[in-house]
């Protein structure tokens, strides 16, 4: 039986509540790459799939995958989806969404006998975020083929590398080459903005012209504990002191310049105690704009004012390592056309912007024509349990979603 938009529609949104039920810290949505949350998130995933007669698998690097043939067998793809992956406390349409999207395109046609042109290929990656281990985007990055190897030997916070996390997974890190994704023709992500220009125009649907490049960079600043009642101001060597004072020349360098941001997420001290003069300060770094040159000048600013303050202060700048590095990406003009044309087609105006936050597409993009579809969130709220979208413009992002696969051809 044909299902409608609108039913669709229903039942992502319900799937979507359903899949915020797994999560590693209750009441809480924190699913992190590779936990059991994930898991059993991915097996859920499985299972909506099997409803419907599409199989489903989880690949060597912990994607859910799953294929839907098109009108002749081993025809060329499309690709679409997202991550189901989450940050701590999260919002439960950041990535899952997409994902949940594209099988729900997949579920439509499958309702109503309908194959296209060509096959469509579901994914919902596993590992977007980059929050329990410092190299990210490796899902993306197994399908595309540019993975490093030597991620796996990562660590979380309690000491499992992801190569233990993988096998546990289900996943497979001796092949990791096996996930490497052939015959695709193009790959496309639909995502919540994660910002609030569509809701202040009125637009339910955007179109995403380039994505931000990103550094992250861990740094670890070292002086000397000593008892906070003893030792005399002008002879204290206070780690945090000068981490703070770094953290303000961070901010003050994104501030200078236009559509660069820089946000230290993360900060741990030791020994943490209040009465002690802090020993050690570690925390991150998170640089991004839309062009590279820019970034890449900011981030050696950046290390030089640290130095400076790390000799003025007497205090040891110990570390300062890049653990992640994307470069920016301009969406393939051919699917940005293709969106745009979808999304005049159910009704609505086709505004294109850019993306401040980094998405899966930026590494898909590498290989194959990708392109991004926005969906307004209210107050441009996410990463947040506030995050928000409605049911009428998930409809329309199904809607426009399906007439961008029914008009796709492979090149």
């Amino acid at each position: 039986m044909a299902l409608t938009t609108e039913s669709q529609a229903r039942r992502l949104m319900a799937r979507l509540d359903a899949l915020a039920a797994f999560t590693d810290d209750p009441p809480r949505l924190t699913r992190l790459c590779l936990s059991q949350s994930h898991r059993r998130a991915a097996e859920q995933f499985i299972a909506w799939a099997k409803e419907s007669g599409i199989a489903a698998r989880i690949d060597p690097v912990g994607n859910v995958r799953a294929r839907y043939e098109g009108r002749r067998p081993g025809a060329p793809a499309l690709m679409i989806g997202s991550h189901i992956d989450t940050v701590r406390d999260a919002g439960r349409y950041d990535g899952a969404l997409g994902a949940l999207a594209a099988l729900s395109l997949a579920e439509g046609l499958a309702a109503q006998g309908r194959r296209l042109d060509v096959a469509l290929e579901i994914v919902a990656f596993g590992d977007e975020e980059g929050v329990r281990f410092p190299y990210t985007l490796t899902g993306s990055r197994g399908l595309a083929g540019v993975n490093e190897p030597e991620a796996l030997a990562q660590k979380d916070a309690g000491g499992v590398t992801m190569r233990d996390a993988l096998k546990a997974f289900g996943g497979d890190p001796d092949h990791l080459g096996a996930a490497r994704a052939d015959g695709v023709a193009a790959f496309v992500e639909l995502h919540i903005e994660q910002g609030p220009v569509l809701e202040a125009e009125g637009r339910p649907l955007g179109i995403v012209s380039a994505i931000n490049g990103a550094t992250r960079l861990s740094a670890v600043v070292t002086g000397s504990a000593g008892h906070a009642g003893a030792s005399p101001m002008d002879l204290r060597r206070d780690a945090l002191a000068a981490a703070a004072e770094m953290v303000l020349a961070i901010e003050a360098r994104a501030r200078a310049e236009d559509e660069l941001v820089a946000t230290v997420g993360r900060l741990d001290v030791e020994p943490g105690a209040v009465n002690v003069i802090p020993g050690r300060a570690r925390f991150t770094i998170d640089i991004r704009a839309p062009l590279d040159e820019p970034r890449r000048r900011a981030v050696a600013d950046i290390a030089a004012a640290m130095q400076a303050i790390a000799r003025r202060r007497g205090v040891r700048l110990d570390e300062l390592t890049p653990t992640h590095e994307a470069a920016g990406y301009v969406c393939h003009p051919a699917i940005v056309a293709g969106l745009a044309a979808a999304v005049v087609a159910v009704g609505a105006d086709p505004r294109l912007l850019p993306s401040g936050a980094g998405h899966d597409t930026m590494v898909m993009g590498q290989r194959w024509p990708a392109g991004m579809l926005f969906v307004r969130c209210k107050g441009g709220v996410s990463h947040n349990p506030a995050e928000s979208i409605s049911e009428d413009d998930c409809a329309i992002a199904l809607a426009a979603l399906t007439r961008f696969a029914e008009g796709f051809r492979a090149a």
